[in-house]
C-alpha cells in the first residue's frame, strides 16, 4: 500500500512521537499533536520545510504543549482540533464527518469522533493511515481518564473496523510493555511471541515499533479482542468472574487490569 504522502516521527519527552506528515513535492509540513516545539522546530529547520498545520487529538499537554511557540514561529498556521476540547489552541474546531484537506500535501483525512481517554478525543484517517492520539495503541489502548467503558469500547470498535492495511500512528512508545500485558491474558499466542521478538529488535536499535497495523491488532491486542476465548478466560480467573460476550463489560475488567499491571 502506498499513499501520496510520508509520515516521519520526531521523538520528544520520554515516550511521545509527534507525527510530521511531508510530501516529496513541496516545502509543507503537517506536524500531529506537538506537545513539544523544539523538537518540531529542528525538524523543519533540518528538511528545511514550512508548518502548513497542526493537527491535534485531545487537549493533553503532552499533545498541544507546543503549539503556542510553533504559532508564534508561524502566525498563520491552521491548527484543527476537537471542537469540545482544546479552545485556547485550536482555530478550527473539528467533529465526526468532518474533513481536513490540505492542498498543498494532497491530503484530506477524515475525522472520527473517538471518546474515552478524554471526552472530546478524535482521530484523523484516510485509507492508508490513522491518527489516534491516545485512544489506540499499538498492543493496547489509553487510560480511561474522562470517559466510559461504553464510550471508549465503542470508539475502538470504530478503530478496529477499519481496513486492515491501515497504518496506526499513535502517540507513545509503549509497544514493548503493552505486549508484556497481552502476554499475560493470551500466553499461548504465537502471534504474540513473533511480535514481541520483532519489537524487541527495533527497540534495540533505537526504531520506533511503529506504526503498527490495523491487522496486527486484530490478533495481538486484547483490546481488539474482547470476547476472544482465552481473553475471556483470563478475564474470568484473574477477577473470580464469569464473563462471556458483553463487549463493554469485558474492556472494563481488562482496562481496570491494565491500569495495575
Amino acid at each position: 500500500m502506498q499513499t501520496n504522502y510520508c509520515v516521519h516521527p520526531i521523538s520528544a519527552f520520554n515516550d511521545n512521537y509527534l507525527w510530521a506528515i511531508t510530501h516529496e513535492g513541496s516545502t509543507d509540513c503537517v506536524i500531529v499533536d506537538p506537545g513539544s516545539a523544539d523538537e518540531v522546530l529542528a525538524f523543519l529547520t533540518e528538511k528545511q520545510l514550512t508548518l502548513a498545520a497542526i493537527l491535534v487529538t485531545h487537549h493533553h499537554q503532552d499533545h498541544i504543549g507546543g503549539v503556542t511557540k510553533l504559532m508564534k514561529h508561524f502566525p498563520n498556521v491552521d491548527v484543527y482540533g476537537p471542537t469540545k476540547e482544546a479552545q485556547k489552541v485550536v482555530t478550527i474546531p473539528l467533529k465526526e464527518n468532518d474533513t481536513v484537506f490540505i492542498e498543498s500535501l494532497g491530503l484530506s483525512l477524515n475525522v472520527l469522533d473517538v471518546p474515552g481517554h478524554t471526552l472530546g478525543h478524535i482521530a484523523y484517517v484516510d485509507q492508508y493511515s490513522l491518527f489516534c492520539g491516545d485512544t489506540l495503541f499499538a498492543a493496547g489502548c489509553g487510560r480511561m481518564f474522562e470517559g466510559t467503558p461504553d464510550m471508549f469500547e465503542s470508539s475502538l470498535s470504530k478503530l478496529k473496523a477499519l481496513p486492515p492495511k491501515t497504518h496506526i500512528y499513535c502517540a507513545h512508545e509503549y509497544t514493548l510493555s503493552n505486549l508484556k500485558f497481552a502476554k499475560a491474558i493470551e500466553p499461548n499466542s504465537s502471534d504474540l511471541d513473533h511480535r514481541i521478538i520483532l519489537c524487541q529488535q527495533q527497540r534495540h536499535n533505537n526504531q520506533p515499533t511503529l506504526p503498527s497495523t490495523i491487522s496486527q491488532e486484530l490478533t495481538t491486542n486484547p483490546f481488539f479482542r474482547l470476547t476472544h476465548t482465552d481473553v475471556v478466560q483470563s478475564l474470568n480467573v484473574k477477577f473470580d468472574l464469569a464473563l462471556s460476550n458483553n463487549h463493554v463489560e469485558n474492556f472494563s475488567w481488562l482496562r481496570q487490569w491494565k491500569d495495575v499491571f
